[in-house]
């Protein structure tokens, strides 16, 4: 039975008072590392301190966050509630396609991978013809000239590039 706040409620209700556990949590573990990760300064004025500003930053997002928890006029969590924890999880795996994708460029090389991890993406999300799979390989092969001949934006070579002959290494290296 809902009580007469929680039907005044207004707003979304769906993954709220996860978000506001999750994001504790968080507030509450950033601030336990504090002083593990800044530094107080000797003969270094209050405000120009390097832990003031983070110790600001993080005390404020522990202190409204648990502020918001207390304000929230429910304390339970439903069906709607994991039902939007598995939006979030499911916009977490991207994160992870792309940690594996910044994994396996220093190891296999720019143009190698790219060309592989393009069209996987197209194809879990949906775009499976052979003419979209061509497209996103298109796509892959303008992304790495772009980046490397318009934006000449250095991207060491791979690990896998001192296996092969020294003719083909400083092409690999420069162009892949």
């Amino acid at each position: 039975m809902q009580s007469e706040r929680e039907r005044r409620f207004i707003g979304p209700r769906r993954g709220q008072l996860l978000f506001v556990l999750s994001f504790l949590a968080l507030a509450v573990l950033l601030l336990s590392q504090i002083g593990t990760q800044t530094a107080w300064v000797r003969k270094t004025d209050f405000f120009a301190q390097p832990r003031f500003w983070p110790a600001v930053g993080v005390g404020g997002m522990v202190v409204f966050t648990a502020l918001h928890l207390w304000r929230l006029p429910f304390r339970r969590i439903d069906r709607s509630d994991l039902r939007e924890a598995q939006r979030w999880a499911a916009a977490l795996e991207y994160m992870l396609w792309f940690m594996g994708y910044v994994v396996l460029v220093p190891l296999a090389g720019y143009l190698p991978v790219t060309l592989v991890f393009v069209p996987l993406l197209a194809w879990r999300m949906g775009y499976r013809s052979p003419q979209m799979m061509a497209i996103s390989a298109g796509f892959a092969v303008f992304i790495v000239l772009f980046f490397k001949g318009v934006l000449a934006v250095r991207i060491p070579g791979a690990a896998l590039y001192e296996y092969l002959p020294d003719a083909w290494r400083s092409f690999a290296i420069l162009y892949l």
